[in-house]
C-alpha cells in the first residue's frame, strides 16, 4: 500500500497516511507520459509567429536592371526569397498546434505520475486549513517546516478553497491547482506533491475510476 507523510496545519509531522491505489499503485506508462506533456505543450503554444512572403513584402515592382547587358543573372523583383530582405520562403504562419489527446490516454498517464511521484515517497498529505484570508506568510512558514526536497512544489487543493489559494499562490516554486485539474505534465513538473485531506478525496473521486 502507497504510503504519504502528514502533516498537521503548523507543518508538523503527524504520521503516514495511506494513498489510494487507483491513483497511487498503477504502473508507470512512459509512452502515455510522453504523449501527455507533448499534448499539453502543444496547446499551450499560441501559435502567432508568422513571415512574410514575396506577396506581403513592401517593395517597388520595378524591375532592378535591365534584362541584358549587365553580366549579371536576371533578376526582376527585390521582394524575392533569394535576396536579403525579400520574402520568406516556405516560412512559418499563425496557426492552431492544439489537439485532443484521447481521455484514456490523459487518465492513464495522470496515473503513472501520481504513481511515480509516489514510488519516490514524493507525496505529502497536510490537514485541512481554516482562514479568514488570505496569508502569504503563513503558507510559506508551514512549507518552511516541511521536509521538502527539490526546487518544485506543487500544491494540490480542492475547488474550494480559493483562500488558500490566494495564500500560496506567490510563493516561490509553488504552483497551486484543484484536486479536478490535475495534470501529468504539472505533476512531473514538481519534485514535490502536497494534496490537503479534502483534495485528496476529491482527486480520488474525479480521477479514481
Amino acid at each position: 500500500m502507497a504510503k504519504a507523510n502528514l502533516y498537521s496545519g503548523a507543518g508538523e509531522a503527524k504520521g503516514t497516511v495511506e494513498l489510494p491505489a487507483a491513483l497511487f499503485e498503477q504502473p508507470v506508462h512512459k509512452q502515455a507520459l510522453y504523449e501527455a506533456v507533448r499534448n499539453y505543450l502543444a496547446n499551450q503554444r499560441q501559435g502567432t509567429h508568422d513571415t512574410k512572403t514575396r506577396a506581403e513584402v513592401v517593395a517597388t515592382s520595378a524591375k532592378m536592371f535591365r534584362q541584358k547587358g549587365t553580366g549579371r543573372a536576371r533578376m526582376g523583383s527585390v521582394a524575392s526569397p533569394s535576396r536579403v530582405g525579400g520574402g520568406i520562403a516556405f516560412g512559418p504562419h499563425p496557426r492552431d498546434y492544439s489537439y485532443t489527446l484521447p481521455q484514456k490516454i490523459k487518465r492513464l498517464a495522470l496515473k503513472s505520475a501520481l504513481s511515480d511521484r509516489a514510488n519516490s515517497d514524493r507525496v505529502n498529505v497536510i490537514e485541512d486549513l481554516e482562514m479568514d484570508k488570505p496569508q502569504t506568510r503563513a503558507m510559506a512558514k508551514i512549507f518552511g517546516a516541511m521536509p521538502l526536497e527539490g526546487r518544485h512544489t506543487l500544491l494540490v487543493l480542492p475547488p474550494q478553497g480559493d483562500v488558500m489559494y490566494r495564500s500560496a499562490r506567490n510563493l516561490r516554486g509553488v504552483r497551486v491547482l484543484r484536486s479536478n485539474e490535475l495534470n501529468a505534465y504539472t505533476i512531473l513538473w514538481a519534485d514535490n506533491l502536497v494534496f490537503t485531506e479534502k483534495a485528496l478525496s476529491g482527486a480520488m473521486e474525479v480521477f479514481g475510476s
